[in-house]
């Protein structure tokens, strides 16, 4: 499978390796990336990849998709740029947060075989998991090649409605910085408390990847998981009840509402006509 990166940031580069690791060769893989540092460090990092500073018909001819790595921001101006060249592309993938398909159909002259996805991080170490959605013009073959490269960093759910990654960026695309947040205060108790920090650090990675592991391996809903470690009268009752009378899971709750919206405001900020 022939695929072209529009952007070669930590994303494209996380599903590039993901696609490498899996046997693609790196000649099979094209990068469009204006920053000449970056496009040394892709260079390195997979030798005989194609470089390219900038869209063209060389860069795009031949490719069964398109990837969209750009920020959000940025996406309006690499699509315009794009758009002369991906007419013949079976589907072009975008992975920026908040960017709806109409109007990165707009951008690309009227094309609109797009899939949009909302990887996370974790896909740099082959952990993430990516929502997608794909519209109704995109052929099932296509869908799935689109679906092969997010496999390359990790799980992918289909949604029916291109509305709901507004809730997965929420969810899972910003994710991973609620886990970090809930880390980072567990090791600053921890030292609170006695530890020293490299103790404590370590007591929280474990704890956390030790916690999903069992989670996934049962059945039963977080909430039981929970109760049943959770002995009346003991140290982790008196842990929750603190949380509680804290309302944190009110505010976490309010925070994942707050990342929603604000994926739905860049989608009217961004899409906005000029």
């Amino acid at each position: 499978m022939s695929l072209t990166f529009i952007g070669g940031g930590n994303m494209a580069t996380a599903l590039a390796g993901g696609r490498v690791r899996a046997g693609a060769a790196a000649h099979e893989l094209r990068v469009v990336e204006p920053a000449e540092a970056q496009r040394a460090a892709l260079a390195a990092r997979f030798p005989g990849i194609a470089l390219f500073a900038a869209p063209t018909q060389d860069a795009i001819a031949g490719a069964d998709v398109v990837v969209m790595a750009v920020k959000p921001q940025s996406m309006r101006a690499a699509a315009t740029a794009l758009a002369p060249f991906v007419a013949d592309v079976p589907v072009v993938l975008s992975i920026a947060a908040g960017i709806r398909s109409r109007d990165l159909a707009r951008w690309l002259g009227g094309y609109a075989r797009i899939v949009r996805a909302m990887p996370n991080t974790p896909a740099l170490v082959g952990a993430g998991i990516s929502g997608a959605w794909a519209a109704p013009h995109v052929a099932s073959a296509a869908r799935e090649r689109a679906a092969d490269i997010l496999r390359a960093g990790g799980d992918v759910v289909w949604f029916d409605d291109e509305a709901a990654l507004d809730a997965v960026t929420a969810v899972s695309g910003s994710g991973p910085a609620y886990v970090f947040y809930f880390i980072e205060a567990m090791e600053q108790a921890g030292v609170d408390v006695g530890l020293r920090p490299a103790d404590a650090r370590k007591l929280a990675y474990a704890t956390v990847a030790g916690g999903i592991a069992l989670a996934r391996a049962s059945d039963a809903e977080p909430a039981t998981l929970r109760a049943q470690v959770t002995s009346k009268g003991g140290t982790t009752a008196r842990a929750i009840d603190t949380l509680d009378a804290h309302r944190v899971k009110d505010a976490f709750v309010a925070a994942i509402r707050a990342a929603a919206a604000r994926a739905a405001e860049m989608g009217d900020e961004f899409g906005r006509e000029e």
